[in-house]
């Protein structure tokens, strides 16, 4: 069964839209929030930048093995046992009062994001039709990017305001509801599939790793999560050292912009591509670092974070339909795995490499070197630009 209509708006994309939001939020809810609860049960900044290390490895592993999967099987299965999978390793969480058993969950953690990530993105892929893939992965995006923006600030709200062991239920509660709209949601899967399985091509960890047609734009998106990472890992306890109790507030403007933006994003880029919108979009990302660094008020944190929803939000979607444009549809999993594996290295490296250095400066400090990212992302972007010898078509 194959998607040959120019319909975007179904039935089973809006499921698979909501499922992946829950999905998403029920797992973003804790990210924020492990830094300050690893410190809380004696962890060094090293261990710190590990936990987020630890997962991105285990997620970047499993996607060549999920991404070959995805050409040989149904969608559904796939995407159950993902959605599960989270489930069953966030209920672990409640247990971990030893940094050492967290590392160890951690990387379980890993393995389950990477193949949900993976499976949940193909299965968009295949329900959106080819002509409209900047729209409606922008779409579905918003899955991503509201998961990524507001559940940390709902999560924050919850930490500071409760216990971590009340965060990881209802983090629990919000998988559950995952899995229920996933059971709901009919998908599409290709001919190319079924083809496949009388095939049986063999398996390449690194052919199912990598996709050297998306390798330019999964460099750039790594570049740009490694600027995020930064955010991701160290804004509660730059919130914490400046004495500011709305942190949240970052995270909540930070989805309202990209929600709002994300339908004029996602149409401009069928239209015009990836390269001018992600210029603008990492331009706004670097001066959002630079107010956040100087940050004193609840005010400059909604600013920033307005800034870098209309940014850095409009920008991820873009990314992922940059990948996927490059590629064919049979090899849409792999492009998909690679872009998700990129995103997972930038911020695991991002939290690595930073929590060596924070032990020399100060937050701030942090965020403003990691700005300079951007900065080069605006250069590559530009530099792949000057390359193109034909306008820009929609893909087929």
């Amino acid at each position: 069964m194959t998607q040959n209509t120019n319909k975007l708006w179904t039935w089973p994309f809006i499921f698979l839209i909501l499922a992946n939001l829950f999905t998403f939020m029920s797992f973003q809810m804790l990210l924020p929030n492990l830094p300050p609860y690893i410190e809380s049960i004696g962890g060094s900044e090293l261990q710190i930048g590990l936990v987020t290390t630890m997962f991105s490895i285990a997620a970047i592993l499993i996607r060549p093995f999920i991404g070959h999967l995805l050409m040989t099987r149904k969608r559904k299965f796939l995407v159950l046992i993902g959605a599960v999978s989270l489930l069953l390793i966030t209920l672990l969480y409640p247990i971990t009062q030893v940094v050492i058993l967290l590392l160890i969950i951690r990387f379980g953690h890993g393995i389950a994001w990477g193949w949900s990530t993976t499976a949940n993105g193909t299965a968009a892929v295949d329900l959106v039709p080819r002509r409209r893939v900047g729209e409606g992965m922008g779409y579905f995006g918003l899955s991503i990017t509201i998961g990524m923006i507001m559940a940390p600030s709902l999560g924050i709200y919850l930490y500071q305001n409760y216990d971590f062991n009340l965060l990881v239920w209802i983090s629990v509660g919000l998988g559950i509801i995952a899995i229920l709209l996933f059971s709901l949601t009919s998908f599409v899967t290709p001919e190319s599939v079924y083809q496949n399985r009388k095939d049986k091509p063999p398996f390449s960890f690194f052919g199912s790793l990598i996709e050297k047609k998306s390798g330019y734009p999964a460099l750039v998106t790594f570049l740009t999560t490694f600027g995020y990472g930064s955010i991701v890992t160290y804004i509660v306890i730059f919130g914490v050292e400046q004495g500011l109790d709305g942190v949240f507030l970052f995270y909540f403007f930070n989805a309202l912009l990209a929600t709002v933006s994300r339908p004029i994003t996602g149409k401009y880029f069928d239209k015009q591509g990836p390269w001018k919108l992600i210029m603008v979009c990492s331009a706004l990302s670097f001066i959002a670092m630079w107010i956040l660094a100087l940050a004193d008020s609840n005010m400059d944190l909604i600013l920033a974070g307005s800034l870098f929803g209309a940014g850095y939000g409009s920008m991820m979607p873009a990314f992922q339909a940059w990948v996927i444009s490059k590629t064919t549809v049979e090899r849409s999993g792999i492009a998909n795995g690679m872009f998700y594996s990129s995103i997972d290295l930038g911020i695991g490296l991002s939290a690595l490499i930073l929590g060596f250095i924070y032990a020399f400066v100060e937050t701030a400090t942090l965020f403003k070197m990691s700005s300079f990212l951007f900065i080069l992302v605006i250069y590559l972007t530009w530099r792949d630009y000057q390359k193109q010898t034909e306008p820009w078509t929609a893909p087929q």
